[in-house]
């Protein structure tokens, strides 16, 4: 039969313009959204030098976080806790932010705020600073030099995360490909035999997640997976939940398996076997929502921007890429080692993975939009980086599914004798053997058995040479159909692709995204922390005149924070902390970014050393630059400002 290459026709089309909706969508810019939390200032800042020792250190992050009793330490240049171990929750509408007390009468040097933590979707954090009492000071005090997450532990949690992905859309894959595209497939021994394992995988590696939840976000120590303590405090957090509740779930998913190979493959009344198409249909798919859900209630998509959105958005990200990759799976092995696989089933397939494809670009639009954030991190950032890979290994993989798509097209049905005879082969043959194999063995040992009278060496050289012929001839039938060779090549290599995009994928879930990384560099970069509305804003600003009794700090107190009318006051001090008497003290207000200000602020002396003023109008929300002037002497005098967020 002579064959002709498929007219690009409508099919590449659709795949064209998928890829560039594809593209389009996850290049998308976006405004801000949350996910992975991030300091975004503190108070002190890194590196600032103060004169006298604060009450508190504070942190502020750009989401909500799990704090614990020793998520903040602040050591002393000696390496001994300076902090008195409460946290304080200082947390205020969309504003999230952590005190600890600090001792009373800590000398001067430098300390060191050592901070660990776990955010809102699930993933560990940590850092550490500086900052000076006095005067800089040598300090004992090593910063860490892992962060949370990484290490041995790390990278087994990894691991495990990406054979859950794996598993997952093998599994929820394999039972959709049997059921929409291949029912006859349910009775072939290597798709349940793939199904099966996608099962195993998927529940061994939810296991393993649940036992090193613990060393992942606490000490790192591979030895802490066995710690039952730490195993009962994991199961109280909101990812210990949702990897219990895929558990249970996937009993469930195994009564389904069982069903699908063992009922629904024996079924023969066409509508018995419609009716337990419909019951698996339904319950299979309640299962696969609930599994890819124990994802999406615990990870980046329960936090930030439009949760009640993001999660089924998420759900059906999961789902989309389990029809796809998992489908394409099976498929991989039906046509290696069940090759009567009917070109109906292969069409369907096609089919299937095209709306899947839809599915991802629409869902890639909305996760992009809430993660990128900004073009400046698309490609200044690892985040987006990641993305930009994945972009590139999905164009690759739609051009093979385009290639594999035109083998498809010259696809012909096996005779209903040759189909027969491979269904046999695929149903009573081991995992990589057919019934062939177990006949050339049964007609080796006869003529063996009658050539070991004479000479054993003999017998075993022509069981060997049978063998080899016996696979040889299976490999020129299978080769036999160009059509089908071409189809199982193009179909390998589009699933070898799809393992490395699983790997990016489940790489990129883990990684900060990168509008949290450019807000955090932004928060660093300013020169003062964030306000909580309706607390005060409370900033310390120490000041040298270089006159006589020149230096010394003004505290400045901001009530109650926000737009609006304000109480000001100011508290001028020496640098052991007594009140020094000035002759002025002027502050200026100024918003920059809206060319607002500097709008003056007169404040009246109550007593030596307290500066007040009522009625500080903040006309807008935003990083006001506060600047204090302070004169000492008649010819001393000097300006000091700092820069918080307000409203």
């Amino acid at each position: 039969m002579t064959t002709t290459a498929p007219r690009l026709g409508t099919a590449l089309a659709r795949l064209l313009i998928l890829a560039a909706a594809l593209l389009g969508t996850l290049l998308a810019g976006a405004a801000p959204a949350s996910a992975h939390a991030a300091l975004t200032g503190s108070d002190p800042k890194d590196g600032a030098v103060v004169a006298t020792a604060p009450k508190e250190v504070n942190l502020t992050f750009s989401e909500q976080v799990a704090m614990s009793a020793d998520s903040i330490r602040v050591l002393d240049p000696a390496g001994r806790r300076a902090d008195t171990g409460e946290i304080r929750d200082l947390c205020s509408g969309s504003v999230v932010r952590y005190g600890v007390g600090l001792r009373a009468g800590l000398p001067d040097g430098t300390y060191t705020v050592a901070w660990q933590t776990v955010s809102a979707d699930s993933h560990p954090i940590s850092g550490a600073f500086t900052f000076s009492i006095g005067a800089p000071s040598t300090t004992s005090v090593a910063l860490p030099d892992r962060t949370a997450g990484g290490g041995l532990v790390g990278a087994l949690y990894g691991i495990s995360r990406y054979l859950s992905y794996a598993g997952f859309a093998v599994l929820v894959g394999g039972g959709a490909f049997v059921l929409a595209c291949w029912p006859r497939g349910a009775s072939v021994r290597p798709v349940q035999q793939t199904v099966v394992r996608g099962w195993l995988t998927l529940t061994g590696a939810t296991l393993a997640m649940l036992l090193l939840r613990n060393p992942y976000t606490g000490s790192g120590e591979l030895s802490d997976a066995f710690d039952l303590a730490g195993l009962k405090s994991v199961l109280e957090t909101k990812t210990g939940a949702a990897l219990t509740s895929r558990l249970l779930l996937l009993g469930a998913a195994a009564l389904f398996v069982a069903v699908l190979f063992g009922a629904y493959a024996r079924r023969t009344d066409p509508k018995e076997k419609k009716d337990l198409t419909f019951g698996l249909a339904i319950g299979g798919s309640v299962v696969a929502a609930g599994i890819a859900g124990t994802w999406a209630l615990a990870e980046h998509a329960s936090t930030g921007l439009q949760p009640g959105i993001a999660m089924p958005v998420d759900i059906l990200h999961l789902l989309a890429v389990a029809a796809w990759l998992g489908g394409l799976t099976v498929l991989l092995v039906s046509l290696y080692r069940a090759p009567s696989v009917e070109r109906s089933a292969v069409e369907r397939f096609s089919k299937v993975a095209f709306g899947a494809v839809a599915v991802l670009a629409a869902t890639g639009l909305y996760q992009s939009w809430r993660q990128v954030g900004s073009w400046s991190a698309l490609t200044g950032t690892r985040y987006g980086q990641l993305l930009l890979v994945k972009i590139g290994l999905m164009c690759v993989l739609l051009g093979i599914a385009w290639i594999s798509r035109r083998w498809i097209q010259r696809l012909a049905d096996p005779t209903p004798s040759e189909a027969a005879e491979a269904a046999d082969k695929a149903e009573d043959g081991e995992e990589a053997k057919g019934t062939d194999e177990a006949d050339e063995a049964e007609e080796t040992e006869e003529a063996a058995s009658g050539a070991e009278a004479v000479d054993p060496q003999r017998a075993a050289q022509l069981a060997r040479q049978r063998a080899a012929v016996a696979t040889a001839r299976r490999k020129r039938e299978r080769d036999a159909d160009p059509e089908r060779a071409g189809l199982r090549r193009s179909v390998l290599t589009e699933a070898a692709v799809a393992v490395v995009l699983l790997a990016v994928t489940t790489v990129l879930t883990s990684t900060e995204p990168g509008r949290t990384e450019e807000e955090a560099a932004q928060g660093a970069a300013a020169s003062g922390p964030a306000a909580v509305p309706d607390r005060p804003v409370d900033i310390r600003l120490p000041f040298d005149t270089g006159g006589v009794d020149g230096k010394g700090v003004v505290r400045l107190s901001l009530d109650p924070g926000r737009t609006g009318a304000n109480a000001l006051h100011l508290f001028v001090e020496r640098p052991n902390g007594k009140p020094l008497d000035v002759p002025e003290i002027k502050v200026a207000l100024t918003l920059e970014a809206k060319n607002v200000g500097p709008l003056p602020v007169a404040p009246d002396r109550i007593q030596t050393g307290h500066w007040t003023a009522s009625g500080v109008q903040i006309p807008m929300s935003g990083e006001w630059r506060i600047q204090v002037t302070v004169r000492t002497s008649e010819i001393d005098q000097t300006t000091i400002d700092k820069n918080v967020k307000i409203g």
